[in-house]
C-alpha cells in the first residue's frame, strides 16, 4: 500500500502522460456554487494538499520521538525529513508481505517509533492494524499516526483495495487506548479548510491564520501520539 502522497503523485503522472500538462480550473476557489470540485487530486495539481499541511505539522511537532529504529509505511521520506541524527529508517513494504494486521510479519518489539500517515483509513480491520503497531514497538516506543476525518473518497485506493473509514477523535481513541499506555489525539481543521480540501483547493490558496484555526466540530486530520507502556 502506498501512502497518500505517492498515490497522488501517481495520479498526477497519469494525467500528465495523457495530456502533456494538467489543466487547472481558473475559477476563483471561493465560488463554491458548483457540482464539480476544483480538483479531484486533493489539490495536488494546484499546490500542496491541505491535509498534507496538517500531517507535516503534526510530525514536526513530535520530531523528538523519531530516533533509533523508525519504521514508516511504504517509504522513509518523513523519517529522513523529521528524524533525529541517529535515526535508522525502516520501510514497511506491503508488497513484500508485511501487514499491519499480522504482527508475525512485523519486527516484534524491536522499533523505537513508527510513522503511519493516512493508512488506517484503507485497512478493513483497523483495530487489528493498531494492535500490530503496538506489537512492533519496544516498551516505551512511540507511534505517530495520522488519519482522515473529513475527506473525499480516495478513488485510487477505492478501486484497488478499498477506502473504508473516516475517523473522529473519539473513535480513534477507542482503537488505540487498549494497546498503548498514553494516547494523545490532536484535531486539525475548520469548516473553511474542510471545504477547501473537499474542493481540491491547495494550501497556498489559504491564509496562514485560516490554516491555523482549529474547530473540534470539523476534524479534517487527526494526529495520534501514542506511547507503549
Amino acid at each position: 500500500m502506498l501512502i497518500s502522497i505517492l498515490r497522488r503523485l501517481y495520479q498526477r503522472a497519469r494525467i500528465l502522460s495523457r495530456g502533456g500538462r494538467i489543466q487547472r480550473d481558473p475559477t476563483p476557489w471561493h465560488n463554491l456554487r458548483r457540482l464539480e470540485p476544483m480538483s479531484r487530486l486533493f489539490g495536488l495539481d494546484r499546490g500542496t494538499p491541505v491535509d498534507r499541511h496538517y500531517i507535516e505539522a503534526f510530525l514536526a511537532g513530535h520530531a523528538e520521538a523519531l530516533q533509533g529504529r523508525v519504521m514508516e509505511i511504504a517509504e522513509d521520506t518523513y523519517t529522513r525529513r523529521f528524524g533525529q541524527p541517529n535515526v535508522e529508517p525502516i520501510i514497511l513494504d506491503f508488497s513484500a508481505g508485511h501487514d499491519l494486521t499480522r504482527p508475525d510479519t512485523l519486527p516484534a518489539r524491536d522499533l523505537d517509533a513508527i510513522i503511519c500517515t493516512q493508512t488506517l483509513n484503507f485497512i478493513p480491520d483497523a483495530a487489528a492494524a493498531v494492535a500490530g503497531l503496538a506489537a512492533a514497538l519496544r516498551p516505551g516506543g512511540t507511534a505517530l499516526v495520522t488519519v482522515a476525518g473529513i475527506s473525499q473518497i480516495s478513488r485510487y485506493d477505492m478501486d484497488r483495495w478499498g477506502d473504508f473509514w473516516r475517523f473522529t477523535d473519539r473513535s480513534i481513541r477507542l482503537l488505540f487506548e487498549p494497546h498503548f499506555e498514553s494516547v494523545d489525539v490532536v484535531c486539525y481543521g475548520n469548516v473553511l479548510t474542510a471545504t477547501a480540501l473537499l474542493h481540491g483547493v491547495a494550501k497556498e490558496e489559504l491564509e496562514a491564520d485560516e490554516l491555523a484555526y482549529h474547530d473540534q466540530d470539523y476534524q479534517l486530520v487527526l494526529g495520534v501520539h501514542a506511547r507503549k507502556g
